[in-house]
């Protein structure tokens, strides 16, 4: 029979396969998309273009990343990571962040420069508006993909890939209708939405430090009132008097629970009882490492 630690070495190694493999494919799709808004954004000179292969050349490193990332974050606990390395993903997560603000920059400044400088892109043709137009299509399937996999796999890192994956979209949908006004004679637009790329680019990655500094800086997993009420359904159980919580990246809950019992009992009542919290909170918060210490009421 396994024992739990090689179970959970076991569902951590399968994790973490699962998201290598997904962001493999993903990086394929990747570099096929920035390869075809590469040649239509030289071809045409269309800053929005440049700029949304520029964000697609980010997600591609970004997968690069991921891969190395998600690898450390699959180690099992050590002596100087005894809770595991999952935080390590969620670096990876803010690494994003990081490449969101050099392309948000870079398209502001060009952006700008352009503007004041009134240049236009060259007119393009059909075949580079049906090419820019086909990487849109495999945005969308690479964020339906991401996304179901990030959920099935409770990766912060592929949900937040997914989410700069969907400005890529709206980076890709702009540099589209810019395409099309520079083909009817409004180039002079190109500029102006090349700002607006950058602008959603910063709200992405806004997005993703909202969801995962809170992780960082270990808030709270589960609110206090809810254990609290989980425990005292347990007969015997006095009062819970202390409740500290916080969560990782895949999804596991870290609780640590001070209950008070009658003074009277007995020191196997009394890890019986720390066994019945313990079940208690896996079974109604789902994975759970629960600490649990008695004091007399």
């Amino acid at each position: 029979m396994h024992s739990p630690e090689a179970a959970t070495a076991t569902q951590r190694d399968s994790r973490s396969a699962g998201v290598r493999n997904t962001l493999l494919v993903i990086l394929a799709l990747n570099l096929v998309v920035v390869a075809i808004k590469v040649i239509v954004g030289l071809r045409t000179g269309a800053l929005s273009v440049l700029g949304a292969s520029l964000e697609s050349a980010l997600d591609a490193l970004n997968n690069v990343v991921g891969m190395a990332v998600v690898s450390v974050a699959a180690r099992a606990p050590d002596e100087d990571h005894p809770y595991g390395h999952d935080k390590f993903e969620t670096l990876g997560a803010l690494a994003i962040v990081g490449f969101l603000s050099i392309s948000c920059f870079e398209l502001l400044r060009h952006g700008v420069a352009q503007l004041l400088n009134r240049s236009t892109p060259k007119p393009p043709t059909l075949a580079e508006v049906g090419l820019l137009l086909s990487t849109a299509l495999i945005n969308v399937v690479v964020v339906w993909y991401e996304r179901r996999r990030g959920r099935e796999l409770a990766s912060s890192f592929l949900l937040a890939d997914a989410a700069h994956t969907s400005s890529d979209l709206l980076v890709t949908l702009l540099a589209l209708t810019s395409l099309v006004l520079a083909r009817l004679g409004y180039g002079g637009a190109d500029p102006v939405l090349a700002i607006v790329v950058a602008l959603l680019i910063a709200w992405s990655g806004y997005s993703i430090l909202r969801e995962n500094v809170p992780i960082l800086v270990d808030r709270r997993g589960v609110d206090a009132t809810e254990i609290r009420r989980l425990v005292c359904e347990i007969p015997r159980i006095h009062d819970v008097r202390v409740v500290r919580s916080r969560s990782t990246p895949s999804g596991v809950l870290f609780a640590e629970v001070t209950i008070g019992v009658a003074a009277d009992t007995t020191v196997a009542d009394a890890h019986s009882l720390a066994d019945q919290v313990e079940a208690r909170i896996s079974e109604r918060l789902g994975a759970s490492e629960v600490t649990v210490h008695v004091e007399p009421a």
